[in-house]
């Protein structure tokens, strides 16, 4: 089976996608977008970069990029293999950061993202929903702790982009109601856990 996570940033999906991974067993394969190959760590770099300026059309083919990577060399032969998949990030981010917050459109984001996808796309995805007020509040009191670096190019976007991509993510789950299930991301990373996991079990 192949399992995607989404969601905001600081939602608590990264936490969620290895909680998943584990509990599926072994021989699953955890895997995060951009990365997950030595190219697509090295566009994540520049991706996550702060410092680096990039125009939306660039932040979007470069993304495509790294995942079009990703699926040829590492998740088809996983699948192919009879290995559960699980993901951090896919397809779905890219039509709610990209298509929606960065105003690119989903018009234009769809195609592009099926021609990179092909028949790769996941059996399932969990939306991990969190109000983008509290995954706010979550940044700020990790950073106040010292226990991050800083922000990202997409975190440091702003409250109003978060919610932005929030209202994107809704705005898929809805229309696609066969692939995509939303858990409350709120509470202790063990309590959303057994939501995810409830939700994997219904499918």
């Amino acid at each position: 089976m192949f399992i995607s996570l989404e969601g905001i940033d600081r939602s608590g999906k990264t936490t969620q996608a290895a909680l998943l991974a584990r509990a599926l067993g072994a021989e699953t394969l955890l895997l995060r977008e951009p990365g997950g190959t030595p190219a697509g760590e090295r566009i994540r770099a520049i991706l996550k970069d702060p410092e680096i300026e990039l125009g939306a059309l660039a932040e979007l083919l470069l993304f495509c990029a790294a995942r079009a990577d990703l699926v040829r060399e590492v998740i088809e032969p996983a699948r192919a293999a009879g290995r559960d998949v699980v993901c951090d990030r896919f397809v779905d981010s890219t039509a709610a950061y990209q298509g929606a917050a960065r105003g690119i459109g989903l018009d234009v984001v769809a195609p592009l993202s099926g021609l990179v996808a092909g028949s790769c796309m996941p059996d399932l995805t969990v939306l991990v929903r969190v109000d983008p007020d509290l995954a706010a509040a979550r940044g700020a009191g990790r950073l106040d702790l010292g226990e991050a670096d800083g922000e990202d190019r997409f975190e440091a976007a702003g409250l109003d982009f978060q919610r932005a991509v929030a209202a994107a993510y809704d705005e898929l789950a809805a229309r696609e109601t066969d692939r995509i299930v939303v858990v409350d991301g709120e509470g202790e990373p063990e309590e959303v856990h057994r939501r995810v996991m409830a939700a994997v079990a219904e499918r």
